[in-house]
């Protein structure tokens, strides 16, 4: 196995260091893209024999983007957006041997472009074929350590599972979605991490924002919009009157709307889970809306304003900050299985209101269904409605769907993992990884 001589001291391993070693040997370059401060650099070099720092040579950049691409294979290209032409660059370089493999590692963070950088310096190829492209989050709760991921998410689509305990505390999982998944945060107490969160969303706020042209107490107030809603598909007229109140729309378009949100998809900043429909080919896949999650929890509470004594008072909220707890962490590890899609993970509801929170599918046709609950109290319930799902889904013959390989009940306050029923199983959020 290659040595690496930038592997930053204290690296954490990531569920997508297996990624980055794949690409690397398929693809001539890989982008590493994702939210800003979930690790990309660390990963980055972890893999990479040299670097070179954008934001340190920014006007040598400029100058001549080829100059950063000068170093030992895999090159290390940290924050490569600044100066976009940099992206053309490696392209080709690339092209130069058909051979090359591996030979750059980009990142691009959801930090703004400089002032220097316009519009028609944007890359002039896509990069297909050349540059693969892979998706960071923030740590899971099995890259923290805060998981025993006995339970593993690719067992499960292959049959494989152990009954096993599971950390059962309520205190303590309350804490760690106010701490969130941020390297920086980890060992940190909360009132300290979610300072943390609350620097993330002010920097946001009044430089990504602005930055970009757009306005940013109106983007402070859409995810506060985001964090009231969590895991609902909220539709254009509830967030208007959450950002206007319920008889005004602030002479907002439909189209404005639409561009704030392509921004915080863009920065990162917020996950759009879309919905899911049996036959792959059905319109109703494009056509349901998607539902909105922040890239961590702890975002969610800093916006809120809360902090784990309030959350522990207030159940309801906090079970939807867990939900996008589990979100965030079903992305990460649904996007490190063997023949995932485009879209790691999508949820179902029809119109007589049946759902399940999280559907993940392979490219092979094999599905499970996944509900989320809080706490033992509502297990029944879930396990019900997944019993449902599957009576409708399957056992009509006009609707040709195959049998889930798995369906789960995902709970954050559970003693142990277990098998409730032929593969269905409760499944703690802190027994759950890849």
């Amino acid at each position: 196995m290659a040595t690496h001589p930038l592997v930053p001291e204290g690296y954490l391993p990531r569920i997508v260091d297996r990624q980055v070693e794949e690409y690397l040997r398929v693809f001539g370059a890989l982008e590493i893209a994702g939210t800003k401060w979930c690790g990309k650099t660390w990963t980055a070099l972890a893999h990479g024999s040299s670097v070179s720092y954008v934001d340190d040579d920014y006007e040598l950049a400029r100058a001549d983007p080829r100059l950063v691409t000068l170093g030992d294979h895999p090159h290390v290209i940290d924050e490569w957006q600044l100066v976009p032409r940099i992206w053309d660059a490696v392209r080709r370089e690339v092209d130069r041997s058909r051979s090359m493999r591996g030979g750059w590692i980009l990142t691009g963070s959801s930090s703004p472009v400089r002032q220097g950088a316009q519009k028609s310096e944007a890359p002039k190829h896509s990069g297909a074929g050349r540059i693969g492209r892979i998706r960071m989050h923030p740590m899971t709760l099995a890259e923290s350590g805060d998981s025993t991921s006995a339970v593993s998410l690719a067992g499960l689509f292959e049959g494989s599972f152990e009954p096993c305990a599971a950390p059962n505390d309520s205190l303590e999982l309350v804490a760690l979605a106010c701490r969130g998944g941020w390297p920086e945060a980890i060992g940190m107490d909360t009132s300290a991490a979610q300072l943390l969160a609350r620097e993330y969303l002010r920097l946001f706020y009044t430089e990504s924002v602005p930055n970009a042209g757009k306005n940013g107490d109106l983007a402070n107030r859409l995810v506060a919009s985001v964090a009231r809603t969590l895991g609902q598909a909220a539709t254009y007229r509830t967030i208007k009157a959450d950002l206007f109140g319920k008889d005004a729309d602030g002479d907002l378009s439909d189209e404005t709307l639409s561009s704030y949100l392509s921004l915080l998809k863009e920065q990162y900043l917020i996950e759009e889970v879309p919905g899911w429909a049996p036959p792959a080919r059905s319109r109703k896949r494009l056509a349901v809306k998607p539902r909105r999650y922040l890239a961590d929890p702890s975002l969610a509470v800093a916006r809120l304003g809360m902090a784990v004594d309030s959350l522990l008072r207030d159940w309801q909220t906090f079970g939807l900050v867990f939900e996008n707890l589990c979100m965030r962490d079903l992305l990460v590890y649904a996007r490190a299985l063997p023949g995932i899609g485009l879209e790691p993970v999508r949820y179902y509801r029809d119109d007589t209101g049946l759902e399940a929170d999280a559907i993940i599918e392979l490219a092979d046709g094999r599905w499970a269904a996944l509900e989320i609950k809080t706490s033992e109290d509502k297990v029944s319930e879930g396990i019900d409605s997944l019993k449902r799902l599957r009576k409708k889904l399957c056992e009509k013959s006009a609707a040709r769907v195959r049998e889930p390989e798995f369906m789960a009940v995902i709970v954050g306050i559970g003693t142990y993992a277990r098998e409730v029923d032929d593969h269905l199983y409760v499944i703690p959020v802190r027994s759950l990884g890849a």
